[in-house]
């Protein structure tokens, strides 16, 4: 019987719930479904069966005809009050919020120009405005920018398209997006620290891990503890740090959760082990 082997990275875990503790700020993780399991009623063997043999095709167990899922509406342009945000809406706040010098000196997760988006959601009514039918409809975009590790947030009155206020915060760090996540494996994976992802990787699947494309990803903050990381990571918290959860598409978990990954700086780092 082949001896398991426990490295300081990379152990294939068995279950699905991963139990996290210390300083880090974590997100749900999501599994991926049973999609694609055989729900058909038809005749077996492709074989036609006539018209009684489809009638029954088209019923349940019971006799009974399923049900009709009956196609979505088309989404509106423009919600109102309360409504979640529409696809438009989302679009167009974003480019209100991003504007001006931050559009230009600004600087997402990858390196490229402007703000991370983080993310858009449907703002607070303002003081006596929660009974108002005709009160303003608004929406709080947040976005990071990595040159100055700074939050941003804008809110932008959707009936206008007009920004009404932006706030900063430095050492404030929401759950990291989708987008974020992947640039965090991306390192992850060309570092020297990623060697036993990439071999558990292979291990697994037979394949060369090469891309974030390949994971399932979820992440969460790690904020720095007195004593509890390599001096490396003393800064995260003022800078954007992340854990990973990872697990290969269709296959199992990789614990990396020993690792965090700096985004500011780009660089990963193991924490230390009581």
């Amino acid at each position: 019987m082949r001896e398991t082997v426990h490295r300081h990275l990379g152990k294939l875990l068995a279950g699905t719930a991963l139990a996290v503790a210390g300083t880090a700020a974590m997100v749900a993780v999501t599994l991926p479904g049973t999609a694609g399991a055989d729900d058909s009623g038809g005749a077996r063997g492709g074989g036609g069966g006539g018209p009684r043999a489809a009638g029954r095709a088209a019923e349940g167990p019971d006799g009974v005809r399923p049900g009709v899922v009956e196609r979505a509406p088309a989404q509106r342009e423009q919600g109102t009050g309360r409504d979640p945000l529409t696809d438009d809406e989302i679009r167009r706040v974003e480019k209100a919020a991003v504007t001006g010098r931050l559009s230009v000196t600004g600087r997402d997760a990858g390196g490229g120009r402007g703000p991370q988006r983080l993310a858009v959601d449907l703002a607070e009514p303002g003081p006596g405005e929660a009974d108002d039918p005709d009160a303003p409809r608004r929406a709080d975009v947040t976005l990071y920018d990595y040159r100055t590790d700074t939050l941003v947030t804008t809110t932008v009155d959707l009936r206008t398209g007009k920004a009404e206020r932006t706030g900063t915060r430095r050492g404030v760090q929401p759950p990291p997006s989708r987008a974020e996540n992947a640039e965090a494996a991306r390192i992850l994976i060309a570092s020297p620290l990623g060697a036993g992802l990439r071999e558990d990787y292979k291990d697994a699947t037979g394949r060369e891990l090469t891309s974030p494309d390949q994971l399932e990803l979820s992440g969460g903050v790690y904020r720095a503890a007195p004593g509890a990381q390599p001096a490396v990571l003393d800064d995260c918290g003022v800078q954007r740090c992340v854990r990973l959860f990872s697990k290969a598409r269709n296959g199992p978990w990789i614990d990396t959760r020993d690792l965090v990954i700096d985004l500011s700086t780009r660089k990963a780092a193991a924490l230390d082990r009581g």
